[in-house]
C-alpha cells in the first residue's frame, strides 16, 4: 500500500514538474500575447465602426443605423483605433467593456417583447466576449508593444 502511495507521488511530482516547465516557457510570451490579444481586439472593434459609419464593407444590418448605433459605432471606431495602436490603452479599453455590456443588455438581450437570455438564441456572443476581453485588458494594461509602452520607456 506504501509502495502504490509512493508511486503516485512520483507520478504526481512529474506532472508538476511537467507543468511547471510548460508555464515557464508560455509565460515568458505573456506580455507579448497580450499585446498581441489587445490589437487583434482593435481591429476587431474597429471594423465594426468602419462598417456602420462607412458603410464599407457593406453589411445589409447596417444599413440604416440608428442614432444610438451611430454613438456606438464612433466609440468603436474611435476606441478600437486607439486600442489597435496602444494608446490610452486602460480608459479606452474599460469605456469599450462597458459599451459591450450595453450592447449586449440593449441590442441583444431585450432587443424584442420578452427578454432573450441566452446568448446564443440572442445573437450576443461577440457583445459578451468583447466586454470580458476589454475588461481584461483594461486590469492588464496593453502590453510592451503599443504607444503606451513607447512613452512610458521614452
Amino acid at each position: 500500500m506504501s509502495g502504490f502511495r509512493h508511486s503516485e507521488m512520483l507520478e504526481t511530482v512529474g506532472h508538476q514538474q511537467g507543468t511547471n516547465a510548460m508555464d515557464r516557457t508560455f509565460s515568458k510570451f505573456q506580455p507579448l500575447a497580450l499585446s498581441l490579444l489587445r490589437f487583434i481586439i482593435g481591429l476587431l472593434l474597429l471594423q465594426y465602426g468602419i462598417a456602420k459609419i462607412f458603410k464599407f464593407p457593406v453589411v445589409p444590418y447596417f444599413a440604416s443605423i440608428s442614432p444610438l448605433i451611430a454613438v456606438a459605432a464612433t466609440v468603436e471606431l474611435v476606441g478600437g483605433a486607439l486600442l489597435l495602436i496602444g494608446l490610452f490603452t486602460r480608459p479606452v479599453a474599460f469605456i469599450l467593456s462597458g459599451q459591450m455590456a450595453f450592447a449586449y443588455f440593449i441590442g441583444h438581450m431585450f432587443k424584442g417583447e420578452a427578454p432573450v437570455f441566452l446568448p446564443l438564441l440572442n445573437g450576443g456572443t461577440l457583445a459578451i466576449a468583447l466586454c470580458f476581453t476589454c475588461l481584461y485588458i483594461a486590469t492588464a494594461g496593453g502590453g510592451p508593444i503599443g504607444v503606451d509602452a513607447a512613452m512610458r520607456k521614452g
